[in-house]
């Protein structure tokens, strides 16, 4: 397999006169979100058979599969940073080619003729292959069988030439943001309503470094940075912390059978669940790979830089968890009925993931869309819902109902995901299926 690959880039190379990529154009973010340079103008679409989004969704559903994968992920690099690297590179390679939008960064001189399909799935195939070395074997195996399925001849090649540039130039910009920096050690807080490690495995704080990785769109990570939590003695904490406190009680008797299941149901990482999401609605809407790779690339991109904006406030006001809190007040052995995250907190992750992303998909598709949601966890187990954001809003609630945040944390978070959704989908040009914008 490695020997045809090789000998079939060899033949792309060999051809590069032919797909005359050497117009490349950067676009740098500037401070209200836009790209800075020109854009193309969209008048004249390519004459490519744009086709289904279905190869967008399968390599999604590769990195699904490898950062599931235990080993195969760096531990301190946070999983959206791949996501939206793998899904710009796709997208930036598509539009290169259709110029149906602008591109999110990179614009290559691509012929009109090249197959937007092959540039997809060969971005698709270098990005994952660089991020996750290991996993070549497999990521090679499905970009073959990909490609066996379009027809050769040039414009296949041009589109492999397209996809292969898109994906070393969106690398190349994402080689110094700060995401392999060592994560610095947290000093412990022993001050009321410091952060400090939780039980049972008191792990060191996780993803220290992430609060100064660059932002894909933002401005810089503090830009949404949420006010200052209420004051341990104010009677709002107080309110919330007693909410906790009884819904989320490992042996809680207030805590419905239904707020226990979705407890349990939402307990994996968010991230996961909506691109899964994300990956169901594409597929059941028959989305064309134009508006797919636009779809996954402005989801992507709002989860990574909510990633990296909640982080910053995490560590920026190092609250202590509510079991940190209960036991302190007097509550020696209370415990949570699903285990702490190793990370403080303010704002909660789960939230504001699930806010950013609901804001998306719902700019795509409309709120009112009915989805199944698979357990990432529960295995087999499958709830529905009638619309994005109640799914949203029950995945945030879940944290509560799981012990691990109180609503404090879940309005936080909420905020500030629907603030970088937005921030994003106004760079991409405000609404999903329009063509002003990735």
């Amino acid at each position: 397999m490695h020997r045809i690959l090789r000998s079939r880039r060899s033949a792309v190379a060999a051809s590069a006169a032919l797909v005359a990529l050497s117009g490349t154009t950067i676009g740098v973010l500037g401070a209200t979100g836009h790209a800075s340079n020109s854009y193309p103008s969209m008048a004249t679409a390519s004459s490519a058979p744009a086709g289904s989004g279905g190869i967008v969704v399968d390599w999604n559903k590769e990195l699904v599969k490898i950062i599931g994968m235990p080993g195969a992920p760096p531990a301190t690099v946070h999983p959206t940073r791949s996501f939206a690297i793998m899904h710009a590179a796709i997208y930036d390679s598509v539009v290169s080619i259709t110029h149906s939008s602008p591109p999110y960064r990179i614009t290559l001189n691509a012929p009109s003729t090249a197959r937007p399909d092959a540039a997809a799935a060969e971005a698709g195939h270098d990005t994952l292959a660089a991020l996750f070395p290991s996993q070549s074997a497999a990521l090679d195996k499905q970009l073959a069988g990909e490609l066996a399925a379009i027809p050769n001849g040039a414009a296949k090649q041009q589109g492999i030439a397209v996809g292969q540039q898109a994906a070393a130039k969106m690398l190349a910009l994402r080689a110094n943001d700060g995401s392999s920096a060592t994560p610095p050690p947290l000093p412990t807080d022993s001050k009321p309503g410091g952060y400090r490690p939780t039980p049972p495995k008191f792990a060191p704080a996780a993803f220290t470094q992430w609060p100064n990785v660059t932002p894909f769109v933002l401005k810089a990570p503090d830009q949404f940075r949420p006010a200052p939590p209420p004051a341990l003695a104010s009677a709002a904490y107080a309110q919330a912390l007693n909410e906790v406190k009884s819904l989320g009680q490992k042996t809680s008797t207030s805590r419905t059978a239904d707020q226990t299941a979705a407890a349990k149901f939402w307990s994996g990482p968010p991230w996961v669940s909506w691109n899964q999401i994300a990956e169901k609605a594409a597929l059941a809407h028959h989305t064309d790979l134009d508006h797919t790779a636009r779809l996954f690339t402005v989801l992507n991109l709002s989860l990574a830089d909510t990633t990296i904006a909640f982080y910053d406030a995490k560590y920026h006001y190092s609250l202590w968890r509510p079991i940190t809190a209960i036991r302190a007040a007097g509550n020696p052995n209370w415990s949570p009925l699903i285990l702490t995250a190793a990370d403080p907190s303010y704002p909660g992750a789960h939230s504001a993931i699930s806010a950013a992303a609901a804001t998306v998909l719902a700019s795509f598709y409309g709120d009112n869309d009915r989805i199944q949601v698979t357990s990432g966890v529960l295995k087999g187990v499958v709830r529905t819902f009638d619309s994005y954001s109640a799914a949203a809003s029950e995945t945030g609630l879940s944290r509560i109902y799981a012990g691990v945040h109180t609503r404090i944390d879940h309005e936080a978070g909420v905020q500030l995901g629907n603030n970088v959704a937005r921030v994003v989908l106004n760079a991409a040009g405000s609404t999903g299926s329009g063509q002003n914008g990735y």
